[in-house]
């Protein structure tokens, strides 16, 4: 199939890309709304308890949740003062009747919440807003309409306005991730052109890549939006779109540009047809491979569907279209381009790089030379790294999890500067859990209290509302939500049962242990439903089952010492001060997820190109009846040492600009994405691969009989098919004492 799709782009480039810039306009033009139909929600699973609590208490009270804190604050005023009482009254008026369910101002509550309500020294207070709507969705719209009414700047006094809560945090994340996005975008573009044209040496090749991301990105964003027609997604897919869009589009371009360069060097200058010929042997070998490599990053990305947070499924979204698109377009517009161009590819070249040779020694050189050297010791080699990375995962162990709070913000975010003006002006941070009952009488409501109020950490519990047979509690206790020590309390809340009816207990601490066992419910079959895609689609492409079994167990290696970092960093609080970020001592349960799903599909990119030159050396030393598994594993590592340390590099540019994200998270996701990638393109591939492939020997190519005789009719080699007498190697028996693999010999 790739090498007729090979032969029809070489035969009708112009129209391939005419067609695909024109797509490419059209898409731009599309995808450019997207930004108005993605939800800023989608946080939470609606059959966990938490949920069910919200949406009942919703349909009964309406919503009744604290989600905003307002606080007003003035140096020489105190809340006693009428002017300062006025002021603040004249704000609450301000605000918009449809945008909230409540709103509950200091001067409103008496007894001992009124009196927390205003500050120990009298100059700040408090106003608690519950916003309007049904769900995440709608409190965040509602949020934007309540949040600049609340400011108290034309009262003519010395009032400050400070904004806190869970949904002033939310919206300070959406927004700093939006500017986090362009800025890394403005970092990474220029950085990765220059990284390019000193990689490539020429002007006209180093643009290629750069075109490609762009119409990797434009397209995507297209998906997207057609995708929001359907289901919701979240604002954070863009960021998936252009990490994995932009990253990967990259690597697929450098794959294919050089590969054509190499087959162009091949063949003679004065031939008229040498880039068509060239182009479609790019096709059958580094096209095929861009194929395969964009299938199993899909697949992974696709794992994230299974999970029931809109957030999750969104990146999945995301991942999936900026991953076909990107292999789209470097199988369309990227050939036909290079076709055009032919040697013209070079155009533009560098001073110092104009007597460099294009293609790559074989099987001589630094990279071949490190593989062999490797290969001397495989056992050494081998327990040598596996050690080191287990030590470097190692602090992944002790990992705790949490979920967003205001700490996920940089210091002078204002939602996070309005949560600590809480601690230090209303005493220490206080959690809460939303206790509904269902069906109880009022005695049982009594005695429920009552033994709820006996469980360990809990401070008051207070009655909310009550009607049609539900009644709505809240319990306090003192810490943050996310701490372990909530967790355990919503627990034990959870263990207490009413004499009769049902009871649910909600609120944000709720909603992270739901959201933790929700992702460990998961997690399994994610794991199950990656590495299954995997096996099959490494066995097409390898005709091994040994090859797809040591794949995974490699990536994960670099996955898990990726884990270990991001622990020792961001749960430990090591770096915290240099990487500007206050530590908040547990890891967002959703962050792994995700770096899970994109490193194990960006990991087995690498393995992917790797294995393939590998696997056509094999190919090569078994039809010339001489099977050199130890040559074919030097070979391939020469052939991609240079450009797969190139894509990684620039890989890492796109990577690493996220790191410099002010939200906590998705600096955790650049940073730790950023280890494991440089971890995969060193560790694991010069020195984990070459010795483990030396110590399977012929079984690397081993798979059950059947299985073999199916993969030598319809399997997908890289390069043209070769004959069938040549699959045969019966000689391997003779040469090497290894067993002779079932592929090449049953």
């Amino acid at each position: 199939m790739i090498d007729r799709w090979g032969a029809l782009v070489a035969r009708r480039a112009r129209a391939v890309l005419l067609l695909g810039l024109l797509v490419t306009v059209g898409a731009a033009a599309y995808g450019v709304g997207v930004f108005d139909a993605l939800s800023q929600g989608g946080f939470d699973d609606p059959g966990s308890e938490s949920a069910r609590e919200l949406a009942l208490e919703q349909d009964t009270f309406g919503n009744r949740g604290v989600d905003v804190v307002a606080i007003f604050s003035s140096e020489t005023l105190t809340a006693d003062d009428p002017a300062f009482r006025s002021a603040v009254e004249d704000v609450v008026a301000g605000i918009p009747d449809d945008a909230v369910a409540s709103v509950v101002p200091y001067y409103d509550v008496d007894g001992e919440q009124g009196a927390a309500m205003v500050s120990d020294d009298g100059h700040a207070v408090q106003v608690l807003i519950s916003l309007a709507g049904e769900s995440q969705d709608d409190y965040l719209a509602s949020y934007d309409v309540v949040e600049p009414a609340l400011e108290a700047d034309g009262s003519g006094l010395d009032l400050e306005t400070d904004v806190a809560g869970s949904f002033a945090v939310f919206s300070d994340v959406n927004e700093i991730t939006s500017e986090d996005l362009e800025r890394a975008e403005l970092i990474s573009m220029p950085v990765v052109v220059l990284l390019a044209l000193l990689i490539f040496g020429s002007l006209v090749a180093a643009s290629m890549p750069a075109l490609v991301g762009l119409v990797a990105m434009v397209g995507a964003l297209a998906i997207v939006r057609v995708m929001t027609l359907f289901t919701e997604v979240s604002v954070f897919a863009v960021n998936v779109v252009s990490l994995i869009g932009i990253g990967l589009a990259i690597d697929y371009a450098l794959f294919v540009i050089s590969r054509f360069r190499e087959e162009l060097a091949l063949l003679p200058d004065d031939d008229p047809d040498a880039s068509r010929v060239a182009i479609r042997r790019t096709m059958a070998t580094a096209g095929r491979t861009v194929m395969f490599s964009g299938l199993t990053v899909a697949a992974a990305m696709a794992s994230l569907l299974i999970f029931p947070q809109a957030f999750l499924r969104s990146m999945g979204y995301g991942g999936v279209a900026a991953v076909v698109v990107a292999m789209l377009a470097a199988l369309t517009v990227l050939p036909a381009t290079l076709v055009l161009l032919g040697r013209r590819v070079d155009a533009g070249r560098l001073p110092w790089r104009r007597g460099r040779a294009v293609a790559a020694d074989d099987s001589h050189g630094r990279w071949a030379a490190l593989a062999r050297g490797v290969m001397k010791r495989p056992v050494l080699v081998v327990a040598a790294t596996v050690v080191v990375l287990l030590a470097i995962a190692s602090p992944f162990l002790g990992a705790r999890w949490g979920s967003v709070d205001y700490r996920v913000l940089p210091p002078d975010a204002p939602a996070h500067q309005a949560a600590e003006l809480l601690d230090d002006e209303f005493g220490p941070e206080t959690s809460s859990a939303s206790l509904l009952l269902d069906g109880a009488s009022a005695a049982d409501v009594a005695s429920y209290r009552t033994a709820v109020g006996a469980v360990d950490g809990i401070v008051s519990v207070v009655p909310v509302a009550a009607a049609d047979g539900v009644t709505l509690l809240r319990a306090t206790w003192e810490g943050n939500s996310q701490t372990e020590r909530s967790q355990a309390i919503v627990t034990d809340l959870r263990a207490v049962d009413p004499a009769s009816g049902d009871a649910l207990v909600g609120g944000l601490s709720a909603d992270t242990v739901d959201l933790i066992d929700s992702v460990g419910d998961h997690l399994p079959w994610m794991g199950l439903i990656v590495v299954g895609v995997m096996l099959v689609l490494l066995f097409l492409a390898f005709g091994s089952v040994v090859l797809p079994l040591k794949a995974v167990v490699m990536n994960l290696f670099s996955i898990t010492a990726s884990f270990g970092v991001v622990t020792w960093i961001f749960s430990d609080g090591h770096l915290s001060g240099l990487l500007g970020f206050e530590p908040q001592g547990y890891l967002d349960a959703t962050n792994p997820i995700l770096m899970l799903a994109i490193l194990f599909g960006l990991s087995m990119d690498y393995e992917v190109f790797l294995l393939s030159r590998v696997r056509e050396q094999w190919d090569h030393s078994v039809r010339a009846g001489r099977p050199d598994n130890e040559l074919a594993v030097a070979t391939g590592v020469q052939k991609t040492g240079r450009i797969i340390t190139s894509a990684a590099l620039l890989l890492a540019v796109v990577i690493g600009a996220f790191g410099t994200s002010g939200i906590v998270f998705m600096k955790m996701l650049g940073i730790g994405m950023l280890v494991a990638l440089l971890i995969d393109a060193t560790i694991v591939r010069a020195l984990l691969v070459p010795a483990t492939m030396k110590l399977l020997g012929t079984w690397n190519w081993w798979a059950p009989a059947p299985m073999a005789r199916w993969w030598e009719r319809h399997g997908f080699r890289e390069g043209p098919s070769p004959d069938a007498s040549s699959n045969h190697v019966g000689a391997a028996g003779a040469t090497d004492p290894e067993p002779a693999p079932v592929t090449t010999g049953a």
